[in-house]
């Protein structure tokens, strides 16, 4: 492991806004009063990576409390030193498996989920690893308030595919479906956030794909 993913590990651990995955679960049913301090509503985003969409959504909406889950820290630290130098109080971090989200949160507690730009895990060897299999959604329909929305915002046409026959498979309500976004209507401020890799493939002339759902 290289020297500087060392340093950002090291210093991850001091941050007062990400919790470990050997902490335990100390904040399961009570993350808006016991880590944010508030009676906010908590969002999640899955796959964070850098952290770039969760510090974004919570500069837009200081009234909601934002959790972005990744399992590799030196991911985690960019987007976690961002907030803490720019007092995004309202962006945490997660480091767990996303297989484990369930034992973290209470049912009912999650307002809202983000998944943006995931691995498409495209091989079908692989659609268990993809976090819009029904494995995946399995787990989100136990920690989901009623109502509550799941948002999927990718470059890769086949994971939006089988995302839309998943939710229609399931009967889950599906709100809105487009594989152009930024060229269609949806284009609000929380949708055009771009990361560092949607810039990229936006370079690559690679159209955006959209997906709003819910279990109900």
């Amino acid at each position: 492991m290289g020297k500087d993913k060392l340093k950002r590990f090291a210093e991850v651990n001091t941050f007062s806004n990400v919790i470990q995955l050997d902490a335990g679960k100390p904040f399961k049913g009570k993350w808006n009063t016991g880590f944010f301090k508030n009676n906010n509503p908590v969002v999640l985003e899955l796959a964070c990576g850098k952290g770039e969409y969760t510090v974004n959504l919570a500069r837009l909406f200081p009234d909601k409390n934002f959790i972005g889950i990744d399992y590799k820290g030196n991911r985690i630290w960019r987007g976690a030193k961002t907030a803490l130098e720019d007092g995004v109080n309202n962006a945490g971090f997660l480091r767990i498996q996303i297989e484990a989200i369930a034992d973290y949160f209470a049912p009912g507690e999650v307002d809202e989920i983000w998944i943006t730009f995931p691995d498409p895990q495209p091989q079908i060897s692989r659609e268990k690893k993809r976090l819009t299999s029904p494995r995946f959604l399995d787990k989100y329909k136990l920690i989901l308030k009623p109502g509550g929305f799941i948002n999927l915002k990718t470059d890769n046409d086949s994971l939006h595919a089988y995302t839309a026959d998943k939710i229609g498979e399931t009967g889950m309500n599906l709100h809105i479906k487009t594989e152009d976004l930024y060229h269609s209507e949806y284009a609000n401020e929380a949708l055009s956030i771009k990361t560092y890799y949607e810039k990229k493939y936006l370079k690559e002339n690679k159209n955006i794909n959209y997906l709003k759902f819910s279990f109900d």
